[in-house]
């Protein structure tokens, strides 16, 4: 892997590392476990809830490289840009907007996160490969 210098850098190589979708849909299902922990654990004050918003966040990760088998997890390299670019998947497909990201990228799609999709769970899930 070439030397990346800024995030800017580091986006396109996190999307190709991405560009499976049973990735992309561990990883935001872990980010929406981890969400919810924290959101647990901030009302109830468990400590618990920390440790799960872990596992299931960098499980379901983790996992999903090997699930993919020709992608290498990027929190090893680049941790804190890793979490940033997670969290900027999460934002966009919430949004709708990853599929412009990933066209740049160049990665094809089929409607994977796109504005006119109905349900980005079911496109989600549609979303095909390279």
């Amino acid at each position: 892997m070439r030397k990346l210098r800024s995030f800017e850098e580091f986006w396109p190589h996190y999307l190709h590392e991405h560009r499976d979708h049973r990735t992309r849909t561990m990883h935001l299902t872990g980010t929406t476990i981890a969400g919810l922990m924290i959101f647990a654990w901030m009302m109830t004050g468990d400590e618990s809830y920390l440790v799960l918003a872990l596992v299931g966040s960098y499980g379901l990760a983790w996992f999903s490289h090997l699930v993919a088998g020709y992608s290498r997890s990027a929190t090893f390299w680049h941790p804190l840009w890793s979490l940033r670019a997670d969290l900027l998947m999460y934002v966009k497909w919430l949004n709708r907007t990853l599929d412009d990201d990933l066209r740049r990228a160049g990665i094809r799609e089929r409607r994977a996160y796109s504005r006119n999709s109905t349900s980005g769970i079911r496109s989600l899930a549609r979303a095909g490969g390279d």
